[in-house]
């Protein structure tokens, strides 16, 4: 049966139905065809491109130059999954202008559905200016990459109750400004269900945070093994692509020094009459 792109009222209904909505991060076109054709209800275009794509070693490096770019391929390889372009860092905090223009690229330029920006209540203003626009916009809280530094590192969230009850709080303040869904971050379970169980009018997707959100994401990269660094421990490993691929590497640079590839079946061939003809024409 043939799919049809998903849409907010698509997506709602199947959170109204129990029925867990699937997200991935995803960057390139390759990936996206896999993904879209695997049903993904959700794709984003993540700026976590800047360390599994980039090799930056934070995402703060990111423009917006680059999130378009990324996010125009993953649009062509995915037609059909609810597309969400990641806001990187700078380009919404500094002024709701800043925020609106640069969201309005996203969807003007690389054909996505929806943006998402970090951040709670600070924040609010920014998505509520967004959907007065008419921008679908998902909001980010827990573990929020772009301001690490100051959380600690990348580490849980929510531990203390103080912070768990601002967490909620944000929430609810995100969901009352517009955000048609939450993304919560490495934090307890405990508070993840909460917010879950609160959530009216968006859906909770969650990273690390438990079973009870609507719906899960986890990076690409790290559910097959292909980022290098380190492997967090929220990510289930689904295959191991970057050990087979490693594998596959090395093989090739050992067949290529052993002069065991390429083999005849692997290059072309001129008639011999056309390789006669050509050698005569070389001796004039």
């Amino acid at each position: 049966m043939e799919r049809k792109p998903a849409s907010l009222p698509s997506l709602f209904k199947k959170v109204a139905e129990k029925q867990q909505l699937s997200m991935l991060t995803c960057y390139d076109f390759p990936t996206a065809v896999m993904q879209d054709r695997a049903g993904i209800d959700i794709i984003l275009v993540g700026d976590s491109l800047g360390m599994t794509m980039l090799g930056y070693e934070s995402t703060l490096p990111v423009t917006m130059e680059d999130m378009i770019r990324h996010a125009q391929a993953v649009r062509r390889g995915s037609p059909n999954a609810w597309l969400i372009g990641d806001m990187p860092y700078m380009t919404y905090q500094p002024s709701i202008e800043s925020a609106i223009r640069n969201a309005g690229r996203f969807m003007a330029e690389a054909g996505c559905n929806a943006v998402k920006l970090e951040g709670g209540v600070e924040m609010a203003d920014r998505i509520a200016a967004l959907v007065r626009s008419g921008i679908p916009t998902m909001g980010h809280l827990g573990l929020t990459p772009q301001s690490a530094g100051a959380q600690g590192g990348f580490r849980l969230q929510g531990k203390g109750a103080v912070q768990a009850k601002k967490i909620v709080d944000d929430a609810n303040i995100l969901e009352e400004a517009g955000a048609y869904s939450i993304l919560i971050e490495l934090v307890p379970h405990q508070v993840c269900k909460i917010i879950t169980e609160r959530a009216q009018n968006c859906f909770i997707i969650g990273l690390g945070s438990g079973p009870d959100a609507h719906g899960q994401v986890l990076i690409y990269h790290d559910m097959f093994g292909l980022f290098p660094r380190f492997r967090p421990k929220m990510a289930r490993l689904f295959a191991d692509a970057g050990k087979v691929i490693q594998q596959g590497l090395e093989q090739y640079v050992k067949e290529v020094t052993e002069r065991t590839f390429p083999q005849p079946e692997n290059w072309f061939q001129m008639p011999d009459e056309e390789y006669q003809h050509f050698m005569e024409l070389l001796k004039k």
